[in-house]
């Protein structure tokens, strides 16, 4: 029998079995890298895409904001101007009310009595005047009982003076101003 030496051939397989590890392993490697870096690249894009919708819904909101900052100004803008419209309403609707009340006094004064002055807070009437006596008061006040447009009558003082060879009374009367009927302000 023929002696065969089967060495190299073994041989030169396992060299060829390393190479093709070695470039399987290397084509691994490769793959593997190219693997990661598209996924970094893919990872990349996705956040950088997100990161610029991040930034068109920050930019959308600053301009909702000053939106809403400029809603807010024309609430309160519009909230004052119904407001003076309100008081402009409430001074169109009273306007005839002075009339009244300057007219009611003056026909409730009885002789005797000198006002010097006069003062409204709201519906309140301050009165202040000298009288020849603190009958002429009395009567002043049963006259602002009797009237329609003036009621509620209260005094404060009367204080009787003597003033030369007469004697007076300086006095300080409240009285409420009525409204006597909700048609009668529509007539005027």
């Amino acid at each position: 029998m023929p002696a065969i030496n089967l060495l190299p051939w073994r041989e030169a397989e396992r060299q060829k079995r390393q190479r093709d590890f070695g470039v399987a392993l290397g084509g691994a490697v490769v793959a593997g890298i190219a693997v990661i870096m598209l996924t970094m690249l893919a990872y990349s894009q996705m956040i950088s895409t997100q990161q610029s919708r991040n930034d068109r819904l920050t930019a959308e909101i600053s301009v909702l904001e000053k939106s809403i900052k400029e809603i807010d100004a024309l609430e309160r803008q519009k909230e004052r101007l119904l407001a003076r419209m309100e008081i402009i309403e409430q001074l169109q609707k009273s306007r005839p009310e002075i009339v009244h009340l300057f007219d009611e006094i003056s026909r409730q004064l009885p002789e005797g009595i000198y006002l010097t002055g006069m003062k409204q807070t709201g519906s309140r009437v301050e009165i202040r005047g000298i009288a020849q006596s603190s009958t002429r008061v009395s009567a002043l006040m049963r006259q602002i009982d009797a009237s329609d447009w003036l009621g509620d009558p209260e005094v404060e003082r009367v204080e009787t003076k003597q003033s030369g060879s007469s004697r007076q009374s300086e006095f300080v009367v409240y009285l409420k101003q009525k409204q006597p009927g909700a048609g009668s302000e529509d007539d005027v």
